[in-house]
């Protein structure tokens, strides 16, 4: 794992895209986390932290809050983005802490808890303890971190419980799954229509700097993406929506890629390809019009 600081008091716990494997054969954490890179972040301002995501496993989570406390963290708050199996599969070092996730992100990991800690849900490693938020809110929850006002707000993007970290003083939007480089990844393809207006109403707080949990290392470290990052997600939906793309990523993304928004990484063409069957399996069965 690297640590980045790409803002002060921001830290970036990043992995993946430099070949490395979990593990022999398919498995999750490798085919799903570390072939397209994944971070997880932190922001910490005096004896206080927020963890956005829990990254990996326990042992990964476990050296994000031996990190933080090492720069002077004694009390720590986890924010869940969303429910999905990368992003969870560490709460187990943070169980005395408070976790918080809006009320969709609890629904899905109380309904695949059981499966999610036999490793029957996505395949092993399972995620035993699984740790379920103990703080629930919906919509906005406004937090004081040492002066700092830090929003969560929800959105319907990627998933229908996304939860995102905005830091307005700053400009600062952690995205979460919400936004992807170099494409998003469609978990609920029937849900596409949804995601274009939350799409503009993400665009809306007005962000100068993006930090998503996928995407290219360099532009993390150096500060994260622009709102480029927001209309290049928002014209591949609506590809993906019309069925116009072209099965090349490298030709479906030129334009934001040339524009600066997006990094061409070669991993998402499998991503794309698999997006592209679930748009058409949607479109065929009514949900895409």
């Amino acid at each position: 794992m690297r640590i980045h600081e790409p803002f002060p008091g921001v830290l970036a716990f990043y992995e993946g895209r430099d070949g490395s494997r979990h593990a022999e054969g398919p498995n999750w954490v490798d085919d799903g986390a570390l072939s397209l890179g994944i971070a997880s972040y932190a922001v910490i301002k005096g004896d206080q932290a927020l963890v956005y995501d829990c990254h990996l496993s326990p042992d990964r989570a476990r050296f994000i809050r031996d990190t933080l406390a090492a720069r002077g963290a004694k009390r720590f708050t986890v924010i869940l983005s969303h429910w999905h199996i990368d992003h969870v599969a560490g709460t187990e070092p943070f169980a005395d802490c408070e976790i918080i996730a809006n009320p969709r992100t609890l629904a899905h990991l109380t309904r695949e808890k059981a499966a999610l800690e036999t490793g029957t849900y996505a395949g092993q490693p399972a995620i035993s303890p699984l740790i379920l938020p103990n703080r629930i809110f919906d919509d906005r929850l406004v937090l004081d971190l040492g002066g700092e006002v830090v929003e969560l707000l929800t959105f319907d993007i990627h998933s229908d419980d996304g939860t995102v970290v905005w830091l307005p003083k700053r400009r600062l939007l952690l995205a979460g799954d919400t936004l992807e480089d170099c494409v998003t990844w469609v978990s609920e393809p029937e849900a596409l229509p949804r995601h274009l207006p939350e799409l503009a109403r993400l665009a809306g707080l007005g962000a100068t700097a993006i930090l998503p949990n996928h995407g290219a290392e360099e532009v993390i470290a150096k500060g994260g993406y622009g709102p480029g990052l927001i209309s290049a997600t928002s014209a591949y939906v609506t590809g993906l929506i019309a069925g116009t793309l072209s099965p090349d990523l490298a030709t479906a993304i030129a334009e934001p890629v040339k524009a600066g928004d997006l990094r061409f990484f070669a991993a998402y063409q499998d991503v794309h390809a698999r997006n592209l069957a679930k748009a058409a399996e949607a479109k065929a069965a009514g949900h895409l019009t």
